[in-house]
């Protein structure tokens, strides 16, 4: 189950920084890019990934 928690985690956040910088317009050629709405959605996603990578690492002691 652990390493399903740390997959998921790592989903969240990869699929997060690439929300963020479409919505940011750095990464360009979606409707998502410079749509603050999706910049905003990544940053949630990548700490919500981050929140469980270490809710997981703090698990382990």
């Amino acid at each position: 189950m652990k390493g399903a928690r740390n997959l998921l985690s790592g989903v969240l956040l990869l699929i997060g920084v690439v929300w963020f910088l479409q919505g940011v317009g750095v990464l360009p050629g979606s409707f998502m890019t410079g749509d603050i709405r999706w910049a905003v959605a990544g940053i949630v996603s990548a700490a919500v990934g981050i929140g469980l990578w270490r809710y997981n690492r703090d698990r382990e002691n």
